[in-house]
């Protein structure tokens, strides 16, 4: 039987770290006083300002949820007894939390749910720039949400704005701000405040594509919920068929052992040998069930400045990336999310893209220099790639 999950750590509710999971209560800001009493003519007023100072921070979409999840995690923990989570532990912890997030804040009563846009470019041109991308041989291939600032950061300073323009509005009021740093289920919380539909990849879907990240705000204000949204995937199965290691066993279910972005982010060991060759040149997180969605035709991009492409992320040889010492990556990737991997994880991730890219002797000559590494998982992947080039043609000098 399908059973609809929780979302895994990839980018619509993109890469909870696993400290971040369970550190919530330091990666929040909180404010926890009796709550205001509200008529119902000042709870429609508010419920307006709010949607228009979310528009005007930035979000694209604004909604609002009751904060029952009680059926949502039953799901979860039929997910989790499948050992579909991999090596995700974390997820296995706080499941009161995340069937009742109240908890989180006393008295809490509403979700205020948000999204924002981050795709660098509109739906057509993103999907042809990853398409050229995996075409090439030797350039990396990113995940679009990891190519700027890490998001975190970015959303929880504009929720806090939020919250601060109600309490100049209402005064006090209790609540927490959170962007996937908490035993939050955020996509299950987003689709009951309207803001999308669970895809068959079980990301958030909207008409407006799925290029976003979510953040909310807990609160112990009496908030009506929307209406959740009405699904429209219909028949289509492009997501699954697009999937290059299988990973979306059926509509709505994901076995993120089998995910490029488990595989290359949340995997701390060594990546399964039968799975390599699907990964590409993929070397952090995977995007091709998104740019497989028909409705992502609709997306446009995001003009957030801080998810622009850093360190020409969107457009760099693996080769050039697989030469960085660990001073240099700590140093480009600051501030950004693809730092969490650490430069060990980066090396081999990069050394499983060599392995699938087009042979020459500057691919082989990077990896020969990384095979005497200090890391036994450097080595490892580094010995399974330059085999892989003994097996291809060679280019005729």
């Amino acid at each position: 039987m399908s059973v609809q999950v929780v979302s895994l750590p990839i980018p619509v509710s993109a890469a909870a770290s696993r400290s971040g999971a369970d550190a919530y209560a330091s990666s929040s800001v909180e404010s926890c006083v009796p709550t205001p009493s509200l008529s119902p003519a000042q709870t429609t007023q508010l419920v307006a300002d709010i949607r228009r100072w979310g528009e005007e921070l930035g979000f694209g979409a604004v909604g609002f949820a009751d904060l029952d999840l009680h059926d949502a995690g039953e799901r979860m923990k039929q997910w989790l007894a499948q050992g579909m989570h991999g090596d995700m532990e974390y997820l296995e912890r706080n499941m009161a939390l995340r069937q009742d997030p109240s908890q989180m804040v006393p008295h809490a009563r509403s979700a205020i749910m948000v999204r924002m846009q981050y795709a660098p470019a509109s739906g057509p041109e993103i999907t042809r720039h990853q398409q050229e991308g995996l075409a090439s041989g030797e350039r990396a291939v990113v995940a679009n949400y990891a190519l700027g600032r890490d998001y975190h950061k970015v959303l929880r300073q504009r929720l806090q704005k939020l919250a601060d323009r109600v309490v100049a509005s209402i005064g006090p009021f209790g609540y927490r701000v959170f962007t996937d740093s908490a035993p939050i289920m955020e996509v299950e919380l987003a689709r009951k405040a309207g803001l999308g539909w669970r895809g068959k990849h079980t990301l958030l879907l909207s008409r407006e594509g799925s290029w976003f990240f979510l953040g909310e705000i807990l609160t112990d204000l009496v908030l009506p919920p929307d209406p959740p949204a009405e699904p429209h995937c219909g028949g289509c199965r492009r997501c699954i068929v697009a999937c290059p290691t299988q990973a979306i066993v059926a509509p709505y279910v994901l076995d993120a052992r089998r995910c490029v972005s488990y595989l290359t982010i949340e995997l701390a060991g060594s990546i399964p040998e039968p799975l390599r060759p699907l990964i590409g040149t993929r070397i952090y997180g995977c995007d091709d069930c998104q740019t497989a969605c028909p409705w992502n035709k609709f997306a446009q991009a995001g003009d957030e400045p801080d998810f622009a492409p850093r360190q020409q992320l969107d457009a760099s040889r693996m080769v050039d990336l697989f030469a960085w010492t660990q001073t240099e990556f700590e140093t480009r990737t600051a501030g950004s999310a693809i730092r969490r991997i650490g430069h060990e994880r980066w090396l081999r991730n990069l050394a499983v893209g060599l392995g699938n890219a087009k042979s020459s002797a500057e691919v082989r000559k990077a990896l020969l220099s990384r095979a005497g590494h200090d890391s036994e998982l450097v080595r490892e992947h580094v010995a399974w790639a330059l085999a892989q080039h003994e097996t291809k043609v060679q280019p005729a000098v």
